[in-house]
């Protein structure tokens, strides 16, 4: 029997349920929050475009009047009016046809004005036949009240967008939450699956971020309503969100299956994660240095994607236990052997005491007053599981640091 089948019959029925229910409860509370606020977005934009589109036709209604002379209103409109207008609009006859000057009586149509008169019209017809499948047009009455145009729309491309973000999310958390739910039923004991509910509290948390700057925008929408610009960056905004949302997924599902390898420099790697973190660091107790020294070879068969996680949990480590100014982060490498590299990870912090230095791997292990404990527990995984390395406290010193050593095999 293999350790993973005799892992899978020491596992608490109750504990399994629990977790299930943990994960459905989570994927099901952060959908219906997306849900929630991207229909609140839907409606305001919808409104907004609304509002927008009927200030348009009354405006134009005495444009399109047999004595219309003001030209002044007319160049008023042109100018202040249509820039806001960020959805499509054709004007047509009593029939449904659309009027020419196509140029002069549409908006945002993407028309092609190098193509033939009948070319531009079929184009146009088309366009207002999918116009109809969403919104009635906005009919426009002479004095008499006969119907002399009809203005035919649809929403701004942000909705259709901002309809498409549930689906997506949807997509991402039921990634995320599978390669989590399969990481937790792989586990070799019960002490080691705290970290993967850990890392299901990480996920939540993480996706928790997307769902506070859309109501975040939200707000900057409705005292925005009228400014393209701005609507414009909301749009970027999302899908920057989206693209973190992805790399959540892509990270957490390197842990949940066997990941590629391929060899790398990892005095690039090592640089990447400190040059980002260099800037990024606390800054309460003065700038943080992150000094590198490499020696010796420096390719390694590895996944460069969760190698650099644990840099990052090192490094981060490190910083939380500097207390003083002058806070130096030493980071070196140097042959063990033909066949071993040693990376040192060096901190000029609190130290540890001989307890910690016996917990400071385990699953849930923390002391902090806030966070999961599972930062050094994903080192421990990564390093020997997946890279069949080692990695231990190499020492640790009160009040004047502690060193962390990685030992790596080149293939």
């Amino acid at each position: 029997m293999t350790r993973f089948s005799s892992f899978k019959k020491n596992i608490n029925p109750i504990a399994k349920i629990t977790i299930k229910l943990s994960l459905l409860i989570a994927t099901l509370f952060i959908f219906v929050g997306i849900v929630i606020v991207t229909n609140i977005l839907v409606r305001q934009l919808s409104i907004q475009d609304q509002r927008l589109m009927q200030t348009y036709v009354e405006i134009y209604r005495y444009y399109l009047s047999p004595d219309a002379t003001n030209y002044e209103e007319m160049f008023f409109f042109l100018e202040s009016i249509t820039p806001s207008v960020t959805f499509p609009i054709v004007a047509t006859d009593l029939d449904g046809e659309p009027l020419q000057d196509y140029s002069l009586y549409t908006l945002n149509t993407d028309i092609d004005k190098y193509k033939t008169i009948e070319e531009q019209r079929q184009y146009l017809l088309k366009l207002i036949s999918k116009m109809e499948e969403n919104y009635e047009p906005i009919l426009v009455y002479d004095s008499e009240g006969n119907v002399i145009s009809k203005f035919y729309y649809k929403h701004s491309k942000l909705v259709d967008l901002l309809k498409l973000f549930p689906i997506v999310s949807l997509i991402i958390i039921s990634i995320i939450v599978g390669v989590v739910y399969v990481a937790i039923n792989l586990m070799r004991n019960n002490e080691q699956s705290k970290i993967w509910v850990g890392i299901a509290r990480e996920t939540a948390h993480q996706l928790g971020t997307p769902l506070s700057s859309l109501l975040a925008w939200l707000e900057i929408l409705r005292f925005n309503k009228t400014e393209p610009d701005m609507i414009e960056k909301t749009t970027n905004e999302i899908e920057n969100d989206l693209h973190r949302l992805n790399i959540i997924a892509t990270r957490f599902s390197k842990i949940g299956s066997s990941p590629d390898k391929k060899i790398i420099e990892i005095d690039k790697v090592i640089n990447e994660v400190a040059n980002y973190y260099e800037k990024r660091l606390p800054n309460l107790v003065g700038q943080i240095q992150i000094k590198r020294t490499f020696e010796g070879r420096k390719e390694i068969l590895a996944n460069s994607t969760l190698i650099s996680w644990v840099f990052e949990n090192l490094i981060k480590n490190a910083a939380e236990a500097i207390e003083e100014k002058g806070g130096i982060i030493e980071i070196s490498t140097q042959e063990l052997s033909t066949k071993k590299m040693l990376i040192l990870v060096k901190d000029n912090g609190k130290g540890m005491s001989k307890k910690m230095k016996l917990q400071i791997f385990e699953p849930g292990f923390t002391t902090k007053k806030r966070g999961w404990g599972i930062g050094l527990s994903l080192v421990k995984r990564i390093v020997e599981e997946y890279h069949s390395g080692k990695v231990y406290v190499k020492d640790s010193f009160a009040k004047k640091g502690t060193t962390f050593a990685i030992e790596l095999p080149y293939e």
